[in-house]
Protein backbone atom coordinates (compact mmCIF):
# COMPACT_ATOMS: atom_id res chain seq x y z
CA UNK A 1 0.00 0.00 0.00
CA UNK A 2 2.07 2.67 -1.49
CA UNK A 3 2.03 6.51 0.04
CA UNK A 4 2.66 9.21 -2.20
CA UNK A 5 6.00 9.37 -3.00
CA UNK A 6 7.99 12.21 -0.64
CA UNK A 7 10.51 14.22 -3.02
CA UNK A 8 13.30 15.19 -0.60
CA UNK A 9 13.18 18.30 -1.08
CA UNK A 10 15.87 20.66 0.36
CA UNK A 11 17.21 22.82 -2.30
CA UNK A 12 19.84 22.39 -4.46
CA UNK A 13 23.26 24.02 -3.97
CA UNK A 14 26.47 24.51 -5.35
CA UNK A 15 29.79 24.90 -3.79
CA UNK A 16 31.93 28.22 -4.29
CA UNK A 17 34.03 26.69 -6.54
CA UNK A 18 31.25 25.23 -8.95
CA UNK A 19 31.39 21.85 -8.80
CA UNK A 20 27.74 20.65 -8.24
CA UNK A 21 26.43 18.80 -5.19
CA UNK A 22 23.94 16.29 -5.49
CA UNK A 23 20.18 17.68 -6.41
CA UNK A 24 17.29 17.25 -3.77
CA UNK A 25 14.86 16.66 -6.72
CA UNK A 26 16.79 13.60 -7.80
CA UNK A 27 16.13 11.81 -4.66
CA UNK A 28 12.37 10.45 -3.34
CA UNK A 29 11.35 8.99 -1.00
CA UNK A 30 8.30 6.28 -0.99
CA UNK A 31 7.25 4.62 2.15
CA UNK A 32 4.78 1.60 1.85
CA UNK A 33 2.70 -0.04 4.57
CA UNK A 34 3.10 -3.71 4.75
CA UNK A 35 1.42 -4.68 7.92
CA UNK A 36 -0.23 -3.67 11.32
CA UNK A 37 -0.02 -4.43 14.07
CA UNK A 38 -2.06 -4.81 17.22
CA UNK A 39 0.04 -3.25 20.35
CA UNK A 40 -2.01 -2.32 23.74
CA UNK A 41 -5.04 -1.89 22.14
CA UNK A 42 -4.01 0.16 19.13
CA UNK A 43 -3.27 -0.43 15.68
CA UNK A 44 0.55 -0.04 14.79
CA UNK A 45 1.61 0.25 10.91
CA UNK A 46 4.24 -0.98 9.69
CA UNK A 47 5.85 1.23 6.83
CA UNK A 48 9.34 0.11 4.85
CA UNK A 49 10.51 2.76 2.36
CA UNK A 50 12.19 3.01 -1.36
CA UNK A 51 14.39 5.36 -1.65
CA UNK A 52 14.57 6.49 -5.32
CA UNK A 53 18.66 7.48 -6.01
CA UNK A 54 19.61 8.82 -9.41
CA UNK A 55 22.46 4.94 -9.42
CA UNK A 56 20.18 2.98 -7.73
CA UNK A 57 16.81 2.42 -5.56
CA UNK A 58 17.25 1.05 -2.80
CA UNK A 59 14.58 -0.71 -0.16
CA UNK A 60 15.44 0.12 3.82
CA UNK A 61 13.30 -3.13 5.19
CA UNK A 62 11.12 -5.52 3.67
CA UNK A 63 8.14 -6.08 6.26
CA UNK A 64 6.97 -9.88 6.10
CA UNK A 65 5.36 -11.94 4.10
CA UNK A 66 3.64 -15.03 6.34
CA UNK A 67 2.42 -15.21 9.25
CA UNK A 68 4.21 -16.68 12.44
CA UNK A 69 3.18 -18.38 15.73
CA UNK A 70 5.62 -15.91 17.49
CA UNK A 71 4.51 -12.52 15.59
CA UNK A 72 0.54 -13.71 15.77
CA UNK A 73 1.10 -14.02 19.78
CA UNK A 74 2.64 -10.68 20.17
CA UNK A 75 1.23 -8.65 17.58
CA UNK A 76 -1.86 -10.20 15.75
CA UNK A 77 -0.94 -8.36 12.57
CA UNK A 78 -2.49 -7.55 9.50
CA UNK A 79 0.02 -7.73 6.79
CA UNK A 80 0.21 -6.06 3.46
CA UNK A 81 3.03 -8.18 1.66
CA UNK A 82 5.61 -6.58 -0.68
CA UNK A 83 4.93 -9.48 -3.43
CA UNK A 84 1.34 -8.92 -3.79
CA UNK A 85 1.55 -5.13 -3.57
CA UNK A 86 1.98 -3.18 -6.85
CA UNK A 87 5.72 -2.93 -6.86
CA UNK A 88 8.25 -4.46 -9.35
CA UNK A 89 10.51 -6.23 -7.04
CA UNK A 90 13.19 -6.74 -9.62
CA UNK A 91 13.36 -2.81 -9.49
CA UNK A 92 15.57 -2.87 -6.30
CA UNK A 93 19.11 -2.78 -6.51
CA UNK A 94 20.05 -2.52 -2.71
CA UNK A 95 18.55 -3.51 0.26
CA UNK A 96 19.11 -1.81 3.99
CA UNK A 97 18.13 -3.65 6.95
CA UNK A 98 17.82 -0.86 9.69
CA UNK A 99 17.89 -3.70 12.13
CA UNK A 100 17.01 -7.76 12.34
CA UNK A 101 13.76 -7.35 14.19
CA UNK A 102 10.92 -10.11 12.33
CA UNK A 103 8.82 -6.80 11.07
CA UNK A 104 11.74 -5.40 9.21
CA UNK A 105 13.64 -8.44 7.64
CA UNK A 106 10.54 -11.01 6.67
CA UNK A 107 10.72 -10.38 3.60
CA UNK A 108 14.55 -10.09 2.72
CA UNK A 109 13.68 -13.75 1.13
CA UNK A 110 12.35 -12.02 -1.77
CA UNK A 111 15.15 -10.21 -2.58
CA UNK A 112 17.40 -13.04 -2.95
CA UNK A 113 20.54 -12.52 -4.64
CA UNK A 114 20.56 -8.79 -3.71
CA UNK A 115 23.05 -7.21 -1.38
CA UNK A 116 21.34 -6.67 1.85
CA UNK A 117 23.00 -3.82 3.99
CA UNK A 118 23.49 -4.64 7.64
CA UNK A 119 25.80 -3.44 10.82
CA UNK A 120 27.74 -6.50 11.62
CA UNK A 121 26.87 -5.66 15.24
CA UNK A 122 23.15 -6.48 14.46
CA UNK A 123 24.02 -9.42 12.25
CA UNK A 124 25.89 -11.39 14.65
CA UNK A 125 23.43 -10.54 17.53
CA UNK A 126 20.90 -11.94 15.44
CA UNK A 127 22.44 -15.10 15.35
CA UNK A 128 23.35 -15.85 19.13
CA UNK A 129 20.28 -13.64 20.54
CA UNK A 130 17.14 -16.35 20.12
CA UNK A 131 14.86 -14.09 23.04
CA UNK A 132 15.41 -11.46 20.90
CA UNK A 133 15.36 -12.57 17.51
CA UNK A 134 13.47 -15.77 17.80
CA UNK A 135 12.36 -16.43 14.07
CA UNK A 136 15.81 -17.60 12.73
CA UNK A 137 14.65 -18.69 9.39
CA UNK A 138 13.75 -15.24 8.65
CA UNK A 139 16.96 -13.94 8.92
CA UNK A 140 18.81 -16.78 7.42
CA UNK A 141 16.52 -17.06 4.22
CA UNK A 142 17.77 -19.41 1.30
CA UNK A 143 19.53 -17.01 -0.76
CA UNK A 144 19.85 -14.06 1.29
CA UNK A 145 23.08 -12.06 0.92
CA UNK A 146 24.25 -9.84 3.36
CA UNK A 147 26.80 -7.09 3.41
CA UNK A 148 28.25 -6.83 7.17
CA UNK A 149 29.13 -2.54 7.94
CA UNK A 150 31.42 -1.38 10.19
CA UNK A 151 30.34 1.74 11.72
CA UNK A 152 29.59 4.46 9.40
CA UNK A 153 29.34 3.42 5.70
CA UNK A 154 29.15 6.02 2.36
CA UNK A 155 26.51 3.47 0.54
CA UNK A 156 26.12 6.07 -2.33
CA UNK A 157 26.93 9.59 -3.06
CA UNK A 158 24.89 11.55 -0.81
CA UNK A 159 23.62 8.69 0.93
CA UNK A 160 25.20 6.87 4.29
CA UNK A 161 24.57 4.39 6.80
CA UNK A 162 24.77 5.47 10.15
CA UNK A 163 24.97 3.17 13.15
CA UNK A 164 22.25 3.88 15.66
CA UNK A 165 22.01 2.03 18.68
CA UNK A 166 19.39 1.99 21.00
CA UNK A 167 16.48 0.26 19.59
CA UNK A 168 18.50 -2.40 19.31
CA UNK A 169 22.63 -2.55 18.99
CA UNK A 170 23.84 -2.67 15.93
CA UNK A 171 20.48 -0.33 14.60
CA UNK A 172 21.53 1.70 12.15
CA UNK A 173 19.75 4.71 10.01
CA UNK A 174 20.36 6.05 5.94
CA UNK A 175 21.04 9.40 6.33
CA UNK A 176 20.15 11.21 2.72
CA UNK A 177 22.47 14.43 2.23
CA UNK A 178 21.88 16.53 -0.54
CA UNK A 179 23.09 20.28 0.23
CA UNK A 180 20.51 21.69 2.48
CA UNK A 181 19.24 19.87 5.94
CA UNK A 182 19.52 15.96 5.69
CA UNK A 183 16.80 13.33 5.40
CA UNK A 184 16.42 10.31 7.38
CA UNK A 185 15.11 7.26 6.94
CA UNK A 186 15.17 5.90 10.67
CA UNK A 187 13.37 2.73 10.87
CA UNK A 188 12.73 2.10 15.03
CA UNK A 189 15.49 4.97 15.73
CA UNK A 190 12.35 6.38 17.72
CA UNK A 191 9.05 4.24 17.83
CA UNK A 192 7.13 7.34 17.97
CA UNK A 193 7.43 10.93 17.94
CA UNK A 194 7.46 11.64 21.26
CA UNK A 195 10.92 9.63 21.81
CA UNK A 196 12.28 12.35 20.00
CA UNK A 197 11.12 15.10 22.14
CA UNK A 198 12.83 13.20 25.34
CA UNK A 199 15.94 11.38 23.44
CA UNK A 200 17.03 8.51 25.60
CA UNK A 201 19.36 6.34 23.49
CA UNK A 202 22.54 6.93 21.49
CA UNK A 203 20.99 6.42 18.09
CA UNK A 204 17.91 8.66 19.33
CA UNK A 205 21.01 11.63 20.19
CA UNK A 206 22.96 11.25 16.83
CA UNK A 207 19.64 11.59 14.94
CA UNK A 208 18.91 14.88 16.49
CA UNK A 209 22.75 15.92 15.88
CA UNK A 210 22.15 16.25 12.49
CA UNK A 211 19.40 18.62 12.52
CA UNK A 212 17.37 16.75 10.53
CA UNK A 213 14.51 18.13 7.99
CA UNK A 214 12.92 15.24 8.59
CA UNK A 215 12.86 11.47 9.65
CA UNK A 216 10.83 8.77 8.14
CA UNK A 217 10.06 6.18 11.01
CA UNK A 218 8.94 2.85 10.61
CA UNK A 219 5.81 2.89 13.02
CA UNK A 220 4.21 6.48 12.18
CA UNK A 221 2.12 7.43 9.25
CA UNK A 222 3.80 10.59 8.87
CA UNK A 223 7.50 11.61 8.85
CA UNK A 224 8.58 13.97 11.85
CA UNK A 225 9.69 17.11 11.91
CA UNK A 226 11.13 19.18 14.14
CA UNK A 227 9.70 22.11 15.61
CA UNK A 228 10.60 25.48 14.03
CA UNK A 229 13.05 27.39 16.48
CA UNK A 230 11.12 30.22 17.92
CA UNK A 231 13.31 33.53 17.26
Amino acid sequence: MFSPAARADAPSDSSVDGTDKMNAAAITITPILVAELHVEGEIMPVYVHIIDHPEARILVDTGMTELHPAVVEAFNPKLYPLDKQDLDLASIDIVVNTHLHADHCGGNHLFAGKPIYVQRRELEDAHRDAAEYPIREWVDAPGVSYVPVDGEFELLPGLRLLPASGHTAGMQVVVIETGGRPLVVGGDVAVWFGEFEEPESEGQLKVLALNPELVWLAHTHEPWRPAPHKA
